[in-house]
C-alpha cells in the first residue's frame, strides 16, 4: 500500500525558523500561545499573523516532498470535483479532487496530519492518489462553492423527478417527452439554495456579469471577471426553467412570459454591503438566456479622481461639469464604464441645493441621492416623454440614459437650451465622431454649438496585478511606439501570473479617457459641418489627448501593458 508523508508538527516551528519563515520572536510567541490556547498549531501560525498562509503551506509541501497546488475555482472542472469525492467526505477530511484518469486521482489537501482518509481512498477507489498540498482557505472556498451548489442541484433534480437527459429546445425545436414530471416551484428550498450559491460564488470571484446560457447538452454558466468571460460549470438541463423562474420571481418579472425579452432587478447584500443586480432575459434557440449584471455601489459611485483621469483631464472635466447649463456626452461601447462615469459625476455635483433627475432604461442602481425615472414603453414612458415632464419638475441637472434617435437628441438639446445641465451617453467610438453623429442625426449645427459643453470617450483596460507585477526593459520598437525611444531609464510592468490574478497577470480595471472641451475653433468646425478627422485634429491641437495617448501614458506609468493598450485603442 502506498504511504503518504506525515507532517511532524513537533519539529515544524524550528524548521520554519531555520528557513527564515518564522522569526525568533515569533517562535517564542508561538510557544507562549501554545501553553494557553487549544487552537491547532497551523491555525495559530496563520491566524496570529506569524506566518503567511501560502508561504507556510508551500514550505509544508516542500519538506513533505509533495507538489503545491493553487486551487483556482475558475480553472477547476466542476464535474471532476463534485463527482470524484462525496461532499461530506471532502468537507470532513479537507480533500479536493482536481484531476482524474482511469488509474490516478489527483487530490489536494491542507491536512497532512490525519492521513487515514487518503489511505482509505486508495482501497475504496482502487486508484493511485497523486497528492498535492493546498492552503486551507482555498480548500474551504472550493468546498463551499462547488459542493454547496452541487448539493442544491442534486436535491432539485431529485424533486423534479425527471430524467437528466430531458431537454427543452425552446424556440428552435419542439420536443415531446413520453415522461411527465412535477414542476419544481421557484420557491422550493433546493432551487433557492442553488441560486443563492450561484450569486455568492460570483460575488466572491469579483464577477461583473453572470451568463446563464442554454445549449443543447446543458446550461452553461459563465462569469465575466475583469472584462473576460470564464466558463464555470454546466447545470443539468431540467433545472434551467426552475432556476430561471426563481431569478425572474425575485427580480419582479413575469415568470410565465418566455417569448419576449424582459428586464428586472434584484437587491441583495454581500459582506454587509448592498449589491444591485440587473437581470436581462432573451429567448434563444434552446431556451431563455439570462445575464445578471452585478452593480457594486462602491464601483459605480466613485470619486472622480479614482476613475483613471489624468491630472490635466480631471481639471478639464471638472470645468465641464461645473457649467450651469449645456450638454455633456459620454461615449464608448457597451461595457466601457460609461455608467460609472455618469453616476460618479452626479455624485460629485450632488448637493442639497441641486435637484438632480435621471431618466434610465433601466435604472442601473437605485440611490437616494438622485430622483430616478425608469423608462416604461408599455405605458408610454420613454426618454422623450419623461424628459418633457421632468422639465416641469424644476430640475437643475438631468441625466438621460442614452441618446438613440433624433427625437431624444432634440429633447436633450432643448433641455440644455432652457438652462439645464444635461448628461447623456452616445454609442460612438470617440469624441469627434460623437459630435458629428448628432449632426448626422438631423440636429442643426447651430443648435449643437449653442448647447454642447464637451464630449468624453472612454475604454476600460486591465491593470497589472500588484502581487506578481514585475519591471522589465522594453525593446527599442516598443519604446518607439510609446514615444520614449530616447529614454534609457524607462521600465514597463507586466504580471507573471499568480494566485491573486489567477495566472492572468491582471487584477482590476481602470479607464482611459479622451476629453474634448468645445472651443471656438471646434465650434467653427461643427458650424461648417467639418469631417470627423478635421474635428479630431482641431481637438488635438486644442490640447485633447486621444484614447491611445491616454493608454500609452498608463503603460509608461506601469498601470497596464502594451497588449491592453493595443486591445482597446486604435
Amino acid at each position: 500500500m502506498k504511504t503518504f508523508p506525515r507532517l511532524n508538527l513537533t519539529e515544524l516551528p524550528e524548521r520554519l525558523k531555520e528557513a527564515g519563515i518564522l522569526t525568533e520572536d515569533g517562535l517564542m510567541r508561538l510557544e507562549r500561545l501554545q501553553e494557553t490556547s487549544e487552537e491547532p498549531l497551523l491555525s495559530l501560525l496563520v491566524n496570529k499573523g506569524m506566518v503567511d498562509e501560502e508561504k507556510l503551506y508551500r514550505f509544508i509541501a516542500e519538506i513533505s516532498g509533495l507538489k503545491y497546488k493553487v486551487l483556482d475555482p475558475l480553472e477547476l472542472d466542476y464535474e471532476v470535483v463534485t463527482e470524484s469525492l462525496p461532499g461530506a467526505y471532502a468537507k470532513n477530511h479537507r480533500l479536493i479532487a482536481f484531476g482524474a484518469t482511469d488509474d490516478v486521482l489527483q487530490i489536494a489537501t491542507s491536512n497532512l496530519v490525519n492521513l487515514r482518509p487518503l489511505e482509505d481512498l486508495v482501497h475504496l477507489l482502487d486508484k493511485e492518489i497523486d497528492l498535492h498540498v493546498s492552503r486551507p482557505s482555498e480548500v474551504n472556498r472550493v468546498i463551499r462553492q462547488f459542493y454547496g451548489l452541487h448539493s442544491s442541484l442534486v436535491a432539485a433534480a431529485k424533486e423534479m423527478g425527471a430524467s437528466p437527459d430531458d431537454v427543452d429546445l425552446g424556440n428552435l425545436e419542439r420536443y415531446v417527452s413520453s415522461e411527465t414530471a412535477d414542476t419544481l416551484e421557484p420557491t422550493d428550498r433546493p432551487i433557492v439554495n442553488a441560486v443563492n450559491h450561484l450569486l455568492q460564488y460570483a460575488f466572491e470571484e469579483r464577477a461583473s456579469d453572470i451568463h446563464i446560457e442554454p445549449h443543447r447538452e446543458g446550461i452553461v454558466v459563465r462569469l465575466r471577471i475583469d472584462g473576460v468571460l470564464h466558463t464555470i460549470y454546466t447545470i443539468p438541463k431540467n433545472l434551467h426553467l426552475p432556476i430561471l423562474s426563481r431569478l425572474k420571481m425575485v427580480a419582479g418579472m413575469n415568470i410565465a412570459e418566455k417569448r419576449r425579452p424582459q428586464d428586472g432587478r434584484i437587491g441583495t447584500h454581500f459582506d454587509g454591503k448592498p449589491v444591485e443586480i440587473r437581470l436581462s432575459t432573451v429567448p434563444m434557440a434552446f431556451g431563455e438566456k439570462a445575464v445578471l449584471r452585478i452593480l457594486d455601489p462602491a464601483i459605480l459611485m466613485q470619486d472622480l479622481s479614482t476613475l483613471g483621469l489624468e491630472e490635466d483631464q480631471l481639471v478639464r472635466y471638472r470645468s465641464m461639469i461645473s457649467e450651469p447649463y449645456g450638454l455633456i456626452l459620454v461615449t464608448g461601447p457597451t461595457g466601457s464604464g460609461k455608467t460609472t462615469t455618469l453616476y460618479s459625476t452626479l455624485t460629485a455635483i450632488a448637493t442639497p441645493e441641486q435637484n438632480i433627475t435621471t431618466i434610465e432604461d433601466p435604472i442601473e442602481f437605485v440611490t437616494d441621492e438622485f430622483n430616478q425615472i425608469g423608462v416604461q414603453p408599455a405605458v408610454g414612458v420613454n426618454f422623450v416623454s419623461a424628459l418633457r415632464h421632468v422639465l416641469r419638475q424644476d430640475p437643475d441637472v438631468v441625466m438621460v440614459g442614452e441618446i438613440r434617435d433624433e427625437e431624444t437628441a432634440r429633447s436633450a438639446i432643448r433641455s440644455a437650451l432652457t438652462g439645464h445641465l444635461v448628461l447623456s451617453t452616445l454609442h460612438t467610438n470617440d469624441t469627434a465622431t460623437a459630435a458629428v453623429r448628432l449632426i448626422d442625426m438631423g440636429i442643426e449645427p447651430y443648435l449643437l454649438c449653442s448647447t454642447l459643453v464637451g464630449v468624453v470617450a472612454q475604454r476600460l483596460v486591465r491593470k497589472v496585478c500588484p502581487e506578481c507585477g514585475e519591471s522589465y526593459v522594453p525593446s527599442e520598437s516598443v519604446k518607439k511606439s510609446l514615444g520614449v525611444a530616447d529614454d534609457d531609464s524607462v521600465r514597463l510592468r507586466r504580471g507573471k501570473g499568480c494566485r491573486l490574478c489567477r495566472g492572468t497577470g491582471y487584477k482590476g480595471r481602470t479607464a482611459v479617457f479622451e476629453i474634448m472641451r468645445k472651443t471656438q475653433r471646434i465650434e467653427k468646425n461643427l458650424l461648417h459641418e467639418a469631417s470627423v478627422d478635421e474635428v479630431r485634429a482641431t481637438s488635438q491641437e486644442e490640447g485633447m489627448k486621444t484614447l491611445r495617448e491616454s493608454a500609452r501614458r498608463k503603460v509608461v506609468d506601469g498601470v497596464t501593458t502594451t497588449e491592453e493598450m493595443l486591445r482597446v485603442t486604435v
